[in-house]
This record gives C-alpha cells, sequence and structure tokens, in this order.
C-alpha cells in the first residue's frame, strides 16, 4: 500500500487520506480518545501510585488507531501485531511459511470489523476513504494492517524512551521542549531503517547502484552521525536532517501529526508532576525497534 506505491498512484492515495491526519484533525481524535487513559495517568501518579508507562501508551495509541480505523474502542489489544513486527529480520527477505501465515491470521483478525467501516463507505474512517478511491476490500484490509502495525509501535517505543532520556539529564517533564522531543527524535531514530528504490544509475559510498534497485538506508546511522543526545544544542545544527526519522521526499510519514499530537498529549499530563521519577525500568527483548518493556513511573510526593 503506502510503503511500496511509486508515483501518482501514491500521491493520489496520500492526497485522500491527508484529511484524516491534518493536526486540527487529529489533535481533536487525541484530545477525545485519550482523555480517559491520560486522566487515569493523572489521578494515579496524584496519589502516589507507580504507573507503567508503556502500558498507558499503548493503551492510548490503540484506542487511536481504532478510532482512525474504524475499529470498536475497547476491543482486542495489538501485542499480536507487535508481535509480526518483531518477527522481522533485517538480514533475511522473507517471512518464514509459518510468519507469513500468522501474520495473515493476526491481521485479519484485528482487521475484521475495519471491514464494516469499509463496506458501509464511512469516510471518516481510513477504510471509508479507501472505498471511496476505489480500492477493493482486500486493498482496505491491507492498508488498515499497516496503520495497525505502525500506527501503535513507534509511540510504544518513542514516548517512554523521551522521557527517560529527560530523566536521565536531569530534566524533569516540564523541561521537555519541542527542542528536546525533536533531539530525542534523533537519537531514538523511531523508523531505524527505511527501504527506497534508486531513481537512476549511479555510485553511493563507491558502491555501484542501477536504476530501480533497491537500497536500505540505516536512518539511525544517518542521524546519530549528529552526536549523542544533546538537549541543549541549537537545533539548527540539525535542520539538515529535515526530520529523516519520519522519512524523506514523498514517503515522509502520513501520520507524523498524529505521533507528534499524542506525544504532547502525554507529554503535557506528565509536566504536572516536575519531580517525577522513575521507579524501575525494563528493557523490550526481540523486537524490532528498540523500546521499553516496561517504565515505572512514581511522582514524588
Amino acid at each position: 500500500m503506502l510503503i511500496t506505491l511509486e508515483g501518482a498512484e501514491h500521491a493520489a492515495l496520500r492526497r485522500r487520506l491527508g484529511g484524516l491526519f491534518t493536526q486540527g484533525h487529529v489533535a481533536a481524535v487525541c484530545e477525545r480518545v485519550l482523555r480517559a487513559p491520560l486522566g487515569g495517568l493523572e489521578r494515579r501518579l496524584a496519589a502516589g501510585e507507580e504507573v507503567d508507562l508503556v502500558g498507558v501508551v499503548r493503551d492510548g495509541a490503540a484506542e487511536v488507531i481504532r478510532e482512525l480505523v474504524g475499529l470498536p474502542a475497547g476491543g482486542s489489544d495489538f501485542t499480536e501485531a507487535a508481535a509480526v513486527v518483531s518477527s522481522v529480520r533485517l538480514w533475511r527477505t522473507s517471512l518464514t511459511g509459518r510468519q507469513l501465515q500468522r501474520a495473515r491470521s493476526t491481521l485479519a483478525r484485528l482487521s475484521e470489523a475495519a471491514v464494516e467501516s469499509y463496506r458501509s463507505g464511512d469516510e471518516s474512517t481510513v477504510p471509508g476513504r479507501l472505498r471511496a478511491l476505489g480500492l477493493d476490500e482486500a486493498e482496505a484490509r491491507g492498508a488498515v494492517g499497516l496503520f495497525l502495525l505502525t500506527g501503535t509501535e513507534t509511540l510504544v517505543s518513542f514516548v517512554p524512551r523521551l522521557v527517560a532520556l529527560a530523566h536521565d539529564t536531569g530534566r524533569g517533564p516540564d523541561e521537555i521542549t519541542d527542542a528536546l522531543v525533536e533531539e530525542a527524535l534523533r537519537v531514538t531514530s523511531p523508523t531505524p531503517v527505511m527501504l527506497r528504490s534508486a531513481a537512476g544509475a549511479g555510485w553511493i559510498g563507491g558502491v555501484r547502484v542501477e536504476a530501480g534497485e533497491r537500497v536500505v538506508i540505516v536512518t539511525l546511522l544517518c542521524t546519530g552521525a549528529y552526536g549523542p543526545f544533546s538537549p541543549d544544542r541549537d537545533p539548527s545544527e540539525t535542520a539538515g536532517l529535515r526530520r529523516l526519522w519520519f522519512g524523506a521526499g514523498p514517503h515522509f510519514c502520513l501520520g507524523m501529526p498524529l505521533a507528534m499530537a499524542e506525544t504532547r498529549a502525554v507529554v503535557d499530563v506528565l509536566r504536572g508532576f516536575p519531580d517525577l521519577a522513575i521507579a524501575g525500568r525494563r528493557p523490550a527483548r526481540g523486537v524490532l525497534i528498540p523500546a521499553y518493556a516496561r517504565l515505572s513511573l512514581r511522582a514524588a510526593r
């Protein structure tokens, strides 16, 4: 779908879906959908409870994606979808037969309800928009699968790491500025690897590349070339990256405004607890995108 399409068809699909991802629309969706989970986070921290930020972000991101793709609120979680992503290995060009069967079964089950949105033609959802574009049901289900996979894992990876980076450099959540968020995105690079096709024959780093050949771009190395996490640096120093961690050119991440709106929503709640402490942390294992399995927070009383 969006990842592999090129040219005019890709541009047309992005243009028609774009209305679902404008800053105003995603901000309204986040305000409405995240009100309950973030309200719970605020109440629990205020009561002195220990709260796992990873779980809060995962639940909230899942609810936002459900809203966008037409799934019922409070349905099954996307843990199985995360397992599909985790099965990808960068040194292999395909999934095994068993992995493929599991992936198809998982995504079919998760996207079943979205098919109803497609059939009803509800253009406030991704499937409804795709139907209006003329895509068939199987294609719409594939696009929904893409959003299920990418719309949660990026947030679950980034937001806890953002809070931990600020904490580990002596900054409370009230000091998480837009510039600090951008610097954290640079060093974590939520899309650590991207695939592109060579537009024409040429040379890359002394290697001959023919037109149409696939090129693996290790985004994490590109963004990391600017040095370690340095939230006090002048933003102009990394301006040339142009948010490479969200992609570049016609494949720049369509959901970037949504990711930023969700990040701001979580940070806005945490800012009310400037003395927030990390009570414990555990890294995730066997994942494609580095993340915490658990990041426990507690507010000073």
